[in-house]
C-alpha cells in the first residue's frame, strides 16, 4: 500500500479490466533476430498465468528518478523457463519491420537480490545512447512477484531515486512484506 513508502513517493494502484487479455488495446511486441526476444519474459509469464479475480494485484511507485511497476500473483512463476529465456536473449535485435536495422539489446543478470530471485537490466542502444530498463521475478511460498523499472525523471516528486538500488530495494520490501502474510 501506499503507507508502505516514503510520504513524497507517487503510489498508484493498477486495476485490470476482468476478462481482458494483457496488453489490450496496446502495440503488439516487436520483431527481434532471434525470434521471439522482443517478448520472450513476458511470453513465459503469460503462458503460466493464471486470470480472475483475485490472481493477481498491481501498483506502480514513482520517484523523480524511476516508475516501478510491481506485480503480486497468487501463483507461481516458471523461473527456470524465465532464465532459459533471459539468457537464450542475452544478445537480440528488436525491429520495427523486418527490413529496417536493428536496435541492440543485452538482457544481463542483475545481482543484489535474493537466492532463487532472478533481476535483468535489459539494455538497448538508441543511436549509440544506452537506455536500460530493470526486471526481477521471484516465487515466495505460494505465491510470486515480479517488477519492472523504467527511468523517469519527474522533478515534482520530491523523492529521489537512483537505479538500480531503488528498483532493488522496492522488490526486497515486497518480498518482505509477502512473507509477513
Amino acid at each position: 500500500t501506499g503507507a508502505d513508502f516514503p510520504p513524497d513517493v507517487q503510489f498508484d494502484r493498477i486495476t485490470d479490466h476482468p476478462g481482458e487479455p494483457d496488453g489490450a488495446g496496446g502495440p503488439g511486441s516487436m520483431l527481434s533476430r532471434p525470434e521471439g526476444c522482443a517478448n520472450a519474459l513476458t511470453n513465459v509469464i503469460a503462458k503460466s498465468a493464471e486470470r480472475g479475480p483475485g490472481s493477481a494485484t498491481k501498483y506502480a511507485v514513482s520517484y523523480d528518478g524511476v516508475r516501478i511497476v510491481m506485480n503480486v500473483l497468487s501463483w507461481p512463476l516458471d523461473l527456470a523457463q524465465l532464465e532459459a529465456a533471459a539468457n537464450r536473449c542475452a544478445s537480440f535485435e528488436a525491429l520495427f519491420d523486418p527490413n529496417s536495422e536493428g536496435i541492440p539489446i543485452t538482457t544481463t543478470r542483475l545481482p543484489g537480490v535474493e537466492d532463487g530471485a532472478l533481476a535483468y537490466q535489459q539494455t538497448m542502444q538508441l543511436q549509440g545512447s544506452p537506455s536500460s530498463v530493470y526486471m526481477a521475478f521471484q516465487n515466495i511460498g505460494s505465491l510470486a512477484m515480479f517488477g519492472i523499472a523504467f527511468p523517469a525523471a519527474d522533478p515534482r516528486i520530491e523523492a529521489k531515486a537512483s537505479l538500480p538500488q531503488t528498483f532493488l530495494d522496492v522488490v526486497a520490501k515486497q518480498a518482505a512484506k509477502i512473507r509477513s502474510f
